[in-house]
């Protein structure tokens, strides 16, 4: 057994308000940048819908993901050779129009426009060529059912379900579903990636890459089952969640988790068996995956669980953070939260608990009466989090119900309040807990997040790190960059080395470039994890100053393996 520590996050779907105040502080940080107008790190859709990218759920287009082959596991888009066979013509990958072509208006029109008999008007540009367009699409384009009577059909949460019946006016339902990355036990992304540029951190496994191994393939885009890896169309470089990785080190949480106006958000460790993930993975039952995963989570207050994490490296303030942890609580003791689509095999680390909803008839006081009646069906939430079965998600909606239940018979004086609590399997010590943690959590509750010491990290020199960091007109300490320019720095991926490099490319053959020594400070032997076919990168120095955009500034070192 090895144990490893995971940062997670629960989402209670039972109170989104669908406010997209989680998006836009995330967008605000990490994709500003030209080239990735497109991209949102973090978006909420409405379901039922075909979401953002468009179809990104069905895998039979995507090919994301993992299956099950003679017993083993292996990527939906194909191994080694089948990625050799396609690499320079992926037919797996989401093309611009399933995102939407990014686009700005023009308001200096409405500013500068000449008096006039009509109202001026900001019409819509492209960001991508800049002429006029109309917008045909968008990250929440079917945000609050917005054309889901035409795109819902499409949904493929509604296997099983009568979709034409449930779009009419009077059985529609709606609910909203915020998405990130889910930094997966065993990420498809980190697998198809033929550079090895994207990779799982260690020490809290937040999915990363690493943006000067990155050369451009885009496998990780079609290989990510949940489509939450995107390509920057200006720097040639892939780019994804970071789990904001920067704040989480310091023991603050995410953006998006601290912007939450309705606090649906917890964030907390998981420990889990490392030696476990793959064999549980490939489950052959699809339906018995979420079982799978529960047991691929140990228990942090079992000593003997506790003595071996030690031994592996797990530091004391994880080991405190996953005691405490809200997201342990909800997954393994409550069984409340769910994860999303776990057919895929991925083992996602990010879940959700499923929302009520107001029933479609009048039901009797019976708790598995009113699930029936509920205007959002079982089944469709069973399709979204539990591969069609019914019954954990039976379990997690008949707490709530219980505990709401149980709350107001409380404050009303009922005689049988405690009663409401037996068909769920919960005392009322257990219903008050969970009431203080859905209901009125405090910061520190919801929020359990282990500081990490950067100078103890393995492989890190700290201190030159910070004499380059955040600075780009200044030269590197490093002395074979002595009279080299620095490149504008990205955020720095922990663990990890990288260069103040570009690479040239060298297909198709009318913008070949004329091939580059090598400067002996930035040459390195090609590696299992950055080979490249022979004379397609050829790497250069960068020039004082001729640095642009797709260059990056960091120090000379051999890259280390995760």
């Amino acid at each position: 057994m090895k144990i490893k520590a995971q940062m997670s996050m629960v989402l209670n779907l039972d109170k989104c308000l669908g406010c997209h105040t989680c998006s836009i502080p995330c967008k605000n940080a990490w994709t500003t940048d030209p080239g990735s107008e497109y991209m949102w790190f973090n978006n909420v859709e409405t379901k039922p819908g075909i979401g953002y990218p468009r179809l990104w759920e069905n895998q039979d287009i995507h090919k994301g993901g993992w299956e099950v082959e003679n017993g083993k596991l292996r990527l939906r888009a194909g191994g080694k050779l089948r990625k050799a066979a396609q690499i320079f013509g992926n037919p797996n990958l989401p093309g611009m129009d399933q995102y939407y072509e990014p686009w700005n208006y023009d308001y200096q029109n409405l500013t500068t426009s000449p008096e006039q008999k009509h109202q001026p008007i900001a019409r819509a540009y492209s960001s991508v060529t800049g002429r006029p367009m109309t917008p045909q699409a968008g990250p929440n384009w079917d945000d609050d059912l917005a054309g889901t009577q035409v795109t819902g059909l499409d949904d493929p949460d509604f296997a099983g379900l009568d979709a034409q019946a449930l779009l009419q006016f009077q059985r529609v339902f709606m609910l909203h579903l915020p998405r990130l990355c889910e930094h997966c036990l065993n990420p498809a992304c980190v697998a198809s990636c033929p550079s090895g540029a994207i990779y799982k951190r260690d020490e809290d496994g937040i999915v990363l890459t690493d943006q000067t191994r990155c050369r451009s393939w885009r496998f990780c885009m079609s290989g990510c089952p949940y489509k939450k890896v995107y390509f920057n169309w200006k720097n040639h470089h892939s780019q994804k969640c970071i789990f904001c990785y920067p704040r989480v080190e310091s023991g603050q949480p995410t953006l998006c988790a601290q912007s939450c106006t309705g606090r649906i958000r917890y964030i907390g460790v998981m420990l889990y068996d490392a030696d476990a993930v793959h064999e549980l993975a490939a489950t052959p039952d699809p339906a018995a995956l979420y079982e799978a995963q529960l047991r691929v989570f140990l228990d942090p207050r079992d000593p003997a669980v506790i003595r071996q994490a030690e031994k592996d490296g797990i530091p004391h303030q994880f080991l405190t953070a996953a005691r405490n942890s809200p997201v342990y609580t909800l997954i393994s003791d409550w069984k409340l939260a769910l994860p999303l689509h776990p057919e895929f095999r991925t083992m996602p680390m990010v879940w959700y608990i499923p929302p009520a909803s107001p029933l479609t008839n009048e039901a009797d006081i019976d708790i598995d009466t009113q699930l029936d009646a509920m205007r959002i069906p079982v089944r469709y939430l069973a399709n979204l989090f539990t591969v069609g079965r019914e019954e954990p998600v039976r379990d997690a909606l008949r707490k709530i119900l219980a505990l709401r239940r149980f709350m107001r018979e409380k404050t009303f004086s009922g005689p049988d309040a405690a009663q409401a609590l037996e068909t769920a399997g919960m005392t009322p010590e257990s219903a008050a807990a969970m009431y203080r943690l859905l209901a009125v959590a405090r910061y520190e509750d919801r929020f359990v997040i282990p500081t990490v010491r950067r100078e103890d990290a393995p492989g890190e020199d700290v201190e030159a790190l910070k004499g380059h960091t955040g600075y780009p007109d200044r030269d590197p300490v490093a002395p074979e960059f002595k009279g080299v320019h620095a490149c504008p720095a990205p955020k720095p991926s922990f663990g990890r080395r990288s260069f103040c490099a570009t690479r040239t490319r060298s297909w198709p053959p009318w913008r070949r470039a004329t091939p580059t020594t090598p400067s002996p400070a930035l040459s390195r032997r090609p590696t299992a994890r950055n080979w490249m076919p022979p004379g397609y990168p050829m790497w250069r120095s960068c020039p004082a100053g001729a640095c642009g955009p797709q260059w990056t500034a960091a120090r000379s070192a051999p890259a280390t393996t995760s």
